[in-house]
């Protein structure tokens, strides 16, 4: 097959979006497909674009055509709709021209959404010979209303009429949880076009450290951590919609604690309010984001990992996080409604607490830190879940399975 993929966020990123598109593309391409990328300069988590200019480039045996774009430096919710929107106009014109390549499927992840009407003129104009795919990994136009980036009832009307007009045109769209794909089939998108994609991790890259590793675990060595200091680790992009400033007041609940610490890693917009309101605390270290290629010893540092979520972002995202956590057989805390799909993985994985319950998230940590016989019982079940469903080869295998059914579909 001849695949196109066009999306805002890529390789090398290395967290959220970009590494799975990344990911996807050099998967499908060692599996003998053609793939050609149309994305963005990397600037995620970050927020600031390295060589941002039109350029073209190889990652592998894929065609990297980067488009440029605005980037807010501090991302709200007009401002982040029209980062999105910049790249969907620099990106059309390069687009439109490959056509000259004919491509069997265009596959569009969103963010961003503003991407996809492109997507839908580029099959229109190709006679319908290329097929359409739109993979949602974030709902990023109700999210922002949800979480009041956005507000105004005409406004988010308008925007959710465009949104199922749009999303109607596709012929499959996936989602990477069941509750997003409910949502989806609600928007309209008739049932059997809509396809559960879940995210993927490496089984063979992150995986459990015995039990030895502990004191060998590479990381430990370096922050000069002993065997018996429990972390609590949150990693990854640093903006609104997780909600950080709850890690405040938990650190302050079991500042009581003296065996802990707390290791915050990552970028983005909420990074230097966070690093402003856990200044002075001893037990607490502010890290940038770590080396791909030392990501299971990172993972593997952590007694448990933290992902703290606002209310309104319950079904509308899954962190993409939450895969190499399960796959390092750690357990992790989770603030999300029962029901929820995080909030169920939580269950089985860790523990739950309601959104926004800073009470309630100390004392599961408290819980776990105390309980060693808990933490191994939800990390086994954590990796079990890893097994069970998002190993990278049983996903990738079912993409590759459906999108040539696609393209068969339109051969005959």
């Amino acid at each position: 097959m001849k695949i196109l993929l066009y999306g805002i966020n890529h390789a090398p990123e290395i967290v959220g979006i970009g590494q799975y598109s990344g990911d996807l593309a050099q998967w499908m391409a060692a599996r003998g497909h053609e793939v050609r990328v149309i994305t963005a300069p990397p600037y995620f988590p970050q927020w600031r674009a390295l060589g941002n200019r039109y350029q073209l480039e190889w990652l592998g045996h894929v065609a990297v055509q980067r488009c440029p774009l605005w980037v807010p430096a501090k991302p709200n919710g007009l401002t982040r709709l029209l980062h999105l929107a910049s790249f969907a106009l620099s990106s059309l014109p390069p687009l439109l021209l490959q056509r000259a390549w004919h491509p069997d499927i265009v596959v569009t992840v969103a963010p961003a959404f503003f991407c996809a009407p492109g997507a839908l003129l580029f099959c229109w104009l190709s006679g319908r010979q290329t097929r359409s795919w739109l993979h949602i990994q974030d709902y990023e136009l109700d999210a922002a209303f949800e979480l009041g980036m956005l507000k105004g009832s005409w406004i988010r009307d308008l925007a959710q009429r465009w949104e199922r007009r749009t999303l109607r045109g596709f012929d499959r769209v996936s989602t990477i949880s069941q509750p997003m794909r409910q949502k989806a089939i609600e928007k309209t998108v008739e049932a059997p076009k809509a396809i559960l994609l879940p995210n993927w991790v490496n089984l063979k890259a992150i995986r459990p450290l015995p039990g030895w590793g502990r004191a060998t675990n590479s990381y430990r060595q370096q922050l000069g951590l002993s065997n018996e200091t429990i972390v609590f680790m949150y990693s990854g992009s640093m903006n609104r919609k997780q909600g950080l400033e709850l890690l405040v007041a938990v650190i302050d609940d079991l500042s009581d604690l003296p065996e802990l610490v707390w290791l915050l890693a990552g970028e983005g917009p909420s990074r230097e309010e966070l690093a402003a309101a856990t200044v002075g605390k001893a037990n607490v270290r502010m890290l940038p984001l770590q080396p791909i290629d030392r990501l299971n010893d990172w993972l593997n540092l952590a007694d448990v990992h933290l992902l703290p979520q606002k209310a309104g972002a319950a079904d509308l995202v899954l962190p993409s996080k939450l895969l190499g956590i399960l796959a390092s057989g750690r357990p992790f805390v989770a603030s999300s409604p029962a029901g929820s799909e995080l909030g169920q993985l939580a269950e089985r994985a860790g523990l739950r607490v309601e959104p926004e319950d800073a009470k309630g998230f100390a004392s599961a940590l408290r819980r776990l830190a105390g309980d060693p016989a808990l933490r191994r019982e939800r990390g086994a079940a954590a990796r079990l879940l890893a097994e069970e469903r998002y190993g990278r080869e049983a996903v990738l295998g079912r993409l590759e399975l459906e999108l040539q059914a696609l393209v068969d579909e339109r051969r005959r």
